[in-house]
């Protein structure tokens, strides 16, 4: 290679290390982007690899870095290819990648009422959206609510007799006990048969290479979800909460349950922050205001966005057309893709899982 080729690449590299990529806040050099970057004359190409799923903002991130180049002295033309790849990151100390899916993250909530299960489904639309593998499982097993809000219904089919195929609804696949029960009968059942069926649901369903399987968990700090923090592989977890003080009470209290188990927390998301009058358009804080962004800087956090209290999002979401794929283009959905964007964004930060790389040690006494 010509010293003038090198020095060239050094320029463009050099170029690249000053661009910010809008969603990580770090430059495309030190956040390990920037792969295959050869010169050709004055001609540049390079791929451009982001740790996190992001088809709406291919364009715009093509275009930060072809400009950022084309400044630079002896580069003629520029040739861009942005892409995402996934990859599995860490999970509690002791605990496997279960197999298929590389990242599984928890939305919480400490008590019930906050539109989590809500949160939970729009964002799994949208970091699908964004273009990644996902799954929901709904691991709400009292009050299991994903089959209505994805519209979704039947039974599961087993192809080998103890396993069992996700339903599927916009590109998402899904596992719920409300697949498998009578909707209008109640689950009367104690603390061991439920922790058993989340196992089973989680473990039984075959899941098909998920980038990403959001858990939509029952409220509380119950036995669930001590079985999800001691036995599940989780990457980290959200907390829904509104800004009502004792949602925000309760929602401390998920908070630490997460830390004592050692599951990061990704960020908490405040529901009904405000309410939009219909009629009017008056903005009014109806459950108090601040309380998420309080309640963030406390904990050192992050606050991943708000929502409003509207009728939309709750017609949507009973109708089996949640918010993201209803209006796809619309303000709110606009807000459910900057949160998921931002949990992959922390999700790709995390240090990267070697534990599937380790041979599995038996050992036998013949």
């Amino acid at each position: 290679m010509s010293n003038t080729v090198e020095q060239l690449i050094d320029q463009v590299k050099a170029a690249l290390a000053r661009i910010i990529d809008p969603n990580t806040g770090k430059d495309f050099v030190s956040g390990k982007a920037v792969k295959n970057l050869k010169a050709d004359g004055g001609n540049v190409s390079f791929d451009i690899e982001l740790g996190y799923p992001a088809r709406s903002q291919f364009d715009a991130i093509r275009a930060l870095v072809t400009d950022g180049v084309r400044g630079v002295p002896g580069v003629n033309s520029v040739t861009v290819q942005v892409s995402s790849k996934i990859i599995a990151h860490t999970v509690q100390r002791g605990l496997k990648l279960m197999p298929n899916v590389k990242n599984i993250i928890a939305v919480a909530s400490g008590k019930g009422g906050v539109g989590k299960s809500t949160t939970a489904v729009n964002l799994a639309l949208a970091l699908a959206a964004e273009g990644a593998s996902v799954g929901l499982l709904d691991a709400d097993i009292y009050g299991p609510s994903q089959p209505m809000m994805l519209g979704v219904s039947g039974r599961p089919e087993t192809l080998d007799g103890k396993s069992m195929e996700p339903l599927e609804n916009y590109g998402v696949q899904v596992s719920s006990i409300g697949f498998l029960i009578d909707p209008d009968e109640p689950m009367v059942w104690r603390g061991p048969m439920v922790t058993q069926a989340l196992q089973q649901l989680l473990e039984q369903t075959n899941w098909r290479d998920l980038d990403y399987l959001v858990v939509d968990m029952p409220p509380g700090t119950g036995d669930i979800q001590l079985t999800l923090s001691q036995k599940v592989p989780v990457t980290g977890a959200v907390i829904v909460t509104t800004p009502q003080d004792i949602a925000l009470l309760d929602a401390r209290k998920g908070l630490k349950m997460f830390e004592k188990v050692g599951i990061p927390i990704l960020g908490i998301v405040e529901n009904m922050s405000t309410h939009v009058c219909s009629n009017c358009g008056h903005v009014e804080h109806i459950f108090g205001e601040g309380g998420g962004a309080k309640m963030c800087a406390d904990f050192k956090v992050d606050f991943l966005g708000s929502l409003p209290l509207t009728m939309a999002i709750r017609q949507q979401a009973d109708s089996g057309k949640p918010t993201v794929v209803a209006e796809p283009d619309g303000k709110v959905a606009g807000i459910y893709k900057d949160i998921a964007r931002k949990i992959a964004v922390q999700v790709s930060e995390k240090a990267k899982d070697m534990t599937s790389k380790f041979p599995s040690i038996v050992i036998k006494n013949d």
